[in-house]
């Protein structure tokens, strides 16, 4: 039987492999799938076709089986070092790390201070007395002309019942069509909306890009001489990337970038206005890089770790009782922006994974500082004692934000905590201190507030962030720390052979990497080669992007570690075992592995259909990985898709798996958004997010909350030539028609003996190995 596991393998040892089987669809019988066969044809975006087409109905030829309840088995396994759990992806409350950092901070306001902190820069007046002015800075890009994201959040704030106390002044720009007849198309604007409700300030404020730090400190700097208060409140709205990539993304002027931390930085200095908080209705903003940059600039930081969805903040409730008193600490203010983001998030974008949460900067400054340093310093340490590994499986095992981005941004207080020495749990209490209100839904864990850059999955944005945290002061010691624990997962990988690739053994070769190291001798010509410029086939890599090599490689330290240390691929080896094939590895060699999925070709005759990852896998009872592939995959509405698993959130009975299918969304590039869990365990498309492949911009969009009955959807997938070669992303079947209720199951491909399975295993260093093909 199919398996939807709780796929991610801690590297912890323990006695028993827990295998929780999660069937994620139905089975429908009589070998037959669909009528919608797959049938690839070629896509560029000079052929996105956004004419509607008639309906496309579900196919009627199969008739479904008995559904197929997931169920869970728990499989014995003995020996004196055994595997691991699999449990879930990206940390789950059961990932087996052990905590001494005081539990869960979600859900309860800290109005606690701390000794030392400075004193606040905002004065509140009290009384009801402050006089307010709240600076939203709204890039509309195409989250606005795309989805009119942007005018349902001006619409929430003019629902709000404002006082005199209170003037919201707006910033209006980077759209090229607004979903409105007020915005301008074709110039930035400003506007007021106080008790009178709307109105234009500024008609033509030209159309300088909003990812420039000068139009951010032009907005603020007229802000505060046109609308001089007590307390000052600042929004950013639009795209956000994270430490590395920052905020915005301009549609009307694309090739702007993002606004970086440094130019957010250069842009606050300045203007040189203090406020009473920072906020970011934006994705992935709530990191530590960001808030002790803000810092300098204001009481408080209002963020989220995750991708937010769609709907973002909710404006009308918090803004309206801010209204009633202009003098309400920030504290209750803040906790009523997260609580009603939340709470709208958890009505209308079911399944959506939301985070929001409020740092207390003056408090932040005065404890995190050391913790962070002290937590770097023994980081350091440990990787320079060749103990790789232990912080490699921590930061393997912390809860990731926007996975399937590669941005490499994880919980700060998972991470430490995982690390487990008593500077990082120091810094995870500091920090748990400093993040007064945290809030997730309910089907996100380890998310405790605030995430930082750690690079594992793309190792070529290292220099990136080196240059971002020497402008901003990043303690050096964490700078030190990336650089170290880059220099060795560039260097395994490299020893490993490079980028690996499933494509040779789809034709009956070795899916392997082809040219690691065999020897001793061999590792030391890598690792010389490396710091002469040689990439060795490293994914992203460049000369350019890896000169850290030359100040943190110790060729002579690394080449022992990595000899001891290599995951062996000549245990990926088929083997009979009754009436099943399986894989049987060393303890040593599973306690290299971080990831296992499954991946799944079709050869169409003339190349090869990706059709993606799932976390699909079953042990025997001896712990043998069997090769278990049935010849069915998921499918919307019968027509098979590309699916790409993203993460599991395993909580004690809960489970919530996450995976994404490339479409085009009504013309445009966007993934769907599919969630299984206990509620739904044959899961169902919970929204989608526009997917920027052609470099418009590095930062993250919103999700869409719901899709629109009648929004065309035509599936892509990834084509590859017999010699590996990439050569496009092709459409899949036929063009369809969004309606609430599309069915997500599995279905029989219809060429079964055209489809080829192999799994990939992901190692410490984030090398990916491909087994041969499953046989039969």
């Amino acid at each position: 039987a199919t398996t939807r596991a709780i796929g991610r393998i801690s590297p912890i040892v323990i006695i028993i492999i827990l295998v929780l089987i999660f069937f994620g669809g139905k089975i429908f019988g009589g070998g037959g799938g669909s009528d919608q066969a797959i049938n690839p044809t070629p896509f560029t975006p000079s052929q996105q076709d956004t004419t509607p087409s008639p309906n496309t109905t579900p196919s009627s030829n199969t008739t479904p089986s008995s559904n197929t309840t997931p169920s869970s088995n728990t499989s014995g396994f003995s020996g004196s070092s055994l595997l691991s759990a699999l449990t879930g992806v990206n940390g789950s409350v059961s990932n087996g790390w052990s905590s001494e950092g005081g539990g869960n901070n979600t859900g309860s306001l800290d109005t606690t201070t701390v000794t030392g902190a400075r004193a606040k820069y905002t004065n509140i007046v009290g009384g009801g007395r402050d006089k307010v002015t709240i600076m939203v800075y709204m890039c509309g890009t195409d989250l606005e002309s795309k989805s009119g994201m942007a005018t349902n959040d001006l619409q929430e704030m003019l629902n709000a019942k404002l006082s005199d106390n209170i003037n919201i002044i707006l910033y209006t720009g980077g759209c090229r069509q607004w979903r409105n007849n007020v915005m301008s198309n074709s110039v930035n604007q400003v506007y007021l909306i106080d008790s009178n409700g709307l109105k234009r300030i500024v008609d033509d404020a030209g159309s300088p890009s909003m990812v420039s730090a000068s139009t951010l400190s032009d907005f603020i700097s007229f802000c505060a001489k046109n609308f001089p208060a007590d307390r000052f409140e600042f929004i950013f709205w639009d795209h956000g990337g994270g430490s590395i990539t920052g905020y915005g993304y301009d549609e009307k002027n694309p090739r702007s970038g993002s606004m970086t931390l440094d130019a957010i930085n250069s842009a606050f200095k300045t203007a040189d206005v203090k406020f009473d908080f920072i906020g970011f209705d934006t994705c992935l903003m709530a990191t530590l890089e960001n808030a002790q940059m803000l810092t300098a600039y204001a009481d408080y930081f209002i963020g989220s770790e995750e991708t937010e969805p769609g709907v973002g903040w909710y404006y009308t409730n918090w803004l309206t009782e801010f209204a009633k008193n202009t003098s309400a600490p920030t504290l209750d203010i803040g906790k009523k922006i997260i609580d009603d983001f939340v709470t709208v998030c958890n009505q209308q974008c079911r399944g959506q994974l939301t985070t929001l949460s409020m740092v207390d900067l003056a408090e932040l400054e005065a404890t995190v500082p050391t913790a962070f340093r002290n937590f770097a310093t023994s980081t350091a340490q440990m990787l320079q004692n060749n103990q790789f590994t232990q912080v490699s499986n921590a930061r393997s095992g912390a809860r990731e934000f926007a996975s399937s981005n590669k941005l490499d941004q994880v919980d700060l207080i998972n991470l430490a905590e995982n690390l487990g020495t008593k500077e990082s749990i120091a810094l995870a209490n500091a920090l748990r201190s400093a993040i007064k209100y945290n809030r997730t839904s309910s089907n996100m864990t380890n998310a405790y507030g605030l995430s930082i850059y750690f690079p594992y999955k793309k190792l070529s944005t290292v220099s990136t962030a080196v240059s971002t945290y020497n402008a901003i002061g990043v303690d050096s010691e964490y700078t030190r720390v990336i650089q170290q624990f880059a220099s060795m997962g560039y260097s395994g990988q490299a020893v490993s052979g490079g980028a690996a690739s499933p494509l040779s053994s789809l034709l009956g070769g070795s899916s392997l990497p082809s040219s690691g190291a065999a020897s001793s001798d061999d590792i030391m010509n890598i690792l010389s080669g490396l710091l002469g410029g040689n990439t060795y086939g490293v994914s992203g890599m460049t000369g350019s992007n890896s000169s850290f090599l030359s100040s943190f490689l110790d060729a002579g330290r690394a080449a022992p570690f990595l000899e001891e240390n290599r995951f062996d691929t000549s245990q990926l080896v088929w083997g009979q075992n009754g009436n099943s094939y399986t894989i049987s590895m060393t303890e040593d060699n599973w306690s290299l592995v971080h990831d296992l999925e499954l991946s799944v070709f079709v050869d169409d005759g003339t190349g090869f259909i990706d059709l993606g990852l799932d976390n699909v896998f079953d042990f025997t009872d001896d712990g043998q990985l069997i090769g278990d592939f049935d010849g069915s995959w998921l499918a919307i509405d019968s027509q098979p898709v590309a699916y790409y698993h993203i993460s599991t959130v395993y909580d004690g009975d809960l489970y919530s798996i996450t995976g994404r299918v490339p479409v085009l969304l009504n013309g445009s590039r966007a993934d769907l958004i599919i969630v299984f869990d206990n509620d739904n365990p044959y899961g169902y498309i919970a929204g989608a997010r526009f997917d920027y492949r052609d470099g418009e911009t590095d930062t993250v969009a919103k999700s869409l909350a719901e899709l629109t009955e009648g929004d065309t959807i035509e599936f892509l997938c990834d084509y590859y030539s017999y010699n590996g070669e990439y050569l496009d992303s092709y459409k899949l079947g036929e063009q369809m028609e969004y309606y609430d209720g599309m069915e997500i199951s599995n279905v029989y491909l219809p060429k079964p003996e055209s489809a080829r399975a192999t799994y990939r295993f992901v190692d410490i260093y984030c090398q990916e190995y491909w087994t041969p093909v499953i046989p039969g």
